[in-house]
């Protein structure tokens, strides 16, 4: 019996936790649709993907840097950024170790990886490992989950 009253312990306690977490994603969900555009919450909080070259950072050549839509945290440096041919903006390494997390992606019957904004959670694209050297990687990004950063004209010169 006592082990059958702990084992319902963990479960409501479990339970709780999950009904925690389930509310905190929804009040800020409720938060980000009010700043976000219906492609950038589809994307970032969705989880969705958008078309290959359609959006605004896929053939984007300027130097600076590229932070989440949602926080803010740098991402991506322009030096990094390669022309995959999928479609998407491709990325051979994020800007630090840290900036972007991993999840495994078992939708759609594949079997992938999927990159998420270390800071927000915010869905950001997939990791591949086609990419160029150094890393092998091709972090594939949509451009919805991404906001530019210029690089001033006096980084420009140095």
């Amino acid at each position: 019996m006592k082990h059958l009253i702990t084992g319902l312990i963990a479960i409501l306690t479990a339970q709780n936790t999950l009904s925690q977490e389930v509310l905190e994603k929804k009040m800020k969900d409720e938060l980000y649709k009010n700043k976000l555009t219906q492609e950038q919450f589809y994307v970032c909080r969705m989880g969705g993907t958008e078309r290959p070259f359609t959006g605004k950072y896929w053939n984007h050549k300027e130097k600076g840097i590229y932070i989440c839509v949602v926080c803010g945290q740098k991402l991506f440096d322009s030096s990094t950024k390669y022309e995959s041919g999928s479609g998407w903006p491709s990325f051979y390494d994020a800007i630090e170790k840290g900036a972007v997390k991993t999840k495994k992606d078992l939708s759609h019957g594949m079997v992938r990886v999927e990159i998420l904004c270390s800071k927000c959670d915010s869905h950001l694209g997939h990791v591949f490992d086609d990419g160029p050297k150094p890393t092998g990687q091709r972090y594939c990004v949509n451009s919805a989950s991404l906001s530019f950063l210029p690089q001033s004209p006096q980084e420009n010169t140095k």
